[in-house]
């Protein structure tokens, strides 16, 4: 059996990874079975590296606030901004002060200095302006695409004017922003009479912004477009997470989760029409089978964005999952040996790429037993989802970031 899994393991880099693919992906995604660890952030810059290199890639989406990657993307193209700025305003879940997200922005901004612009690589993130214990308010996305509209269709084609927004959305995001709400839906405003009237509003003004794409793409540069677009797709978004966290169903904490992934598939689906992509990810927003976590003591199954995009891509999207031996400073150590961890820790590779078909194909029909985490923040890769899986990234221990 050892000798049968040392067959389906590869080096980790880029043309191993398109190997084990039937064709050259739109799409590529790199998920990981934890998050805050710069060992697999390096891992993954190193592999856009080279898919930019060799492969011509051109844009990385990582699993961060979609407005706010704006920030890093203008950065990265143009040079806007300082690095330090760029850190501290365009990520969201604090990974802006992480080494090797600095390293990528870095790198980044580097290998488009002098570049024409067609050439340029891109950043993105894909993630709403989600955070785990709050949503944004539809404030900034709502007026962009309002201000982007009114600058250049006829005025009487908008269903509402500015002022009649900002009267809408309050004068401050606080009662939107509300920690409590997330677990407590009264708390919500997303079901008040201003929340049901801004969701007419944002449908109509995402309508209008499609009904004028002729004029608008022929008007302005496309760049300001896709941007409209992103915001028509982000004040829908908000509006509808916030209307669901308003819910008193059983089914409500399975509805965020829900339009949650719809989101992150209605960004990563934009981004794969621009051309290669690179999406980094927690595994269980790319993997192709439902996902499942328990949140407020209840069991939750939802489909993951990977899982959406799948199924309109086809072989156009790609998944590689990460799975983990060690993460000694988290109080995880060696696997037990009948899991599929522990099996490929007893691989002498640090790292490796497993071939995701073959090894299904080498352990037959008696599967490894799950593993089971003693740290909530680490997911083990479900033996279950090997065979739906295009690759295995393998990390033998995790050293502390």
């Amino acid at each position: 059996m050892a000798a049968d899994i040392k067959h389906t393991a590869h080096a980790v880099d880029a043309s191993a990874v398109l190997r084990l693919l039937p064709s050259r992906p739109r799409m590529l995604a790199l998920g990981e079975p934890t998050h805050g660890e710069d060992a697999l952030l390096d891992l993954r810059n190193e592999l856009f590296r080279q898919l930019v290199e060799q492969e011509g890639y051109g844009t990385i989406a990582i699993e961060s606030d979609c407005l706010m990657g704006l920030v890093v993307d203008d950065y990265v193209t143009s040079g806007t901004g300082t690095l330090d700025k760029v850190m501290e305003r365009g990520f969201s879940h604090g990974w802006g002060a992480s080494a090797a997200n600095r390293a990528l922005v870095r790198w980044m901004r580097a290998h488009n200095e002098g570049r024409p612009a067609p050439e340029r690589i891109r950043f993105a993130g894909f993630d709403g302006p989600l955070e785990t214990t709050a949503a944004a308010g539809p404030r900034q996305a709502l007026t962009a695409l309002h201000g982007y509209l009114a600058a250049h269709v006829d005025p009487g084609l908008l269903p509402c004017t500015a002022d009649a927004l900002d009267r809408l959305l309050g004068p401050d995001d606080d009662r939107w922003t509300d920690p409590a709400a997330m677990m407590d839906p009264a708390r919500s405003v997303g079901r008040s009479a201003e929340a049901k009237e801004l969701r007419l509003l944002a449908d109509d003004l995402a309508a209008l912004l499609d009904q004028q794409t002729p004029h608008l793409i022929a008007a302005t540069p496309r760049e300001e477009w896709d941007r409209a677009l992103l915001y028509g797709r982000t004040a829908t978004g908000l509006l509808r997470y916030h209307h669901s966290m308003a819910d008193t169903s059983p089914a409500r904490l399975t509805r965020l989760v829900s339009v949650r992934d719809r989101m992150m598939a209605d960004n990563l689906l934009a981004l794969a029409a621009r051309g290669p992509v690179l999406v980094h990810a927690h595994n269980s927003h790319l993997q192709r089978e439902k996902s499942t976590m328990r949140m407020g003591g209840a069991p939750l199954e939802w489909w993951s964005a990977g899982a959406l995009v799948s199924a309109r891509l086809g072989e156009e999207y790609a998944f590689v999952a990460t799975a983990l031996g060690t993460i000694r400073h988290q109080g995880v150590d060696t696997p037990p040996p009948d899991t599929l961890e522990g099996l490929l820790y007893a691989l002498p590779e640090e790292r490796c790429l497993i071939d995701a078909a073959r090894l299904a194909a080498a352990l037959g029909g008696t599967g490894p037993a799950p593993r089971v985490s003693p740290w909530f923040g680490y997911a083990p890769f479900d033996p279950a989802h090997l065979a739906d899986s295009d690759g295995l990234v393998f990390v033998r221990d995790l050293p502390r970031s």
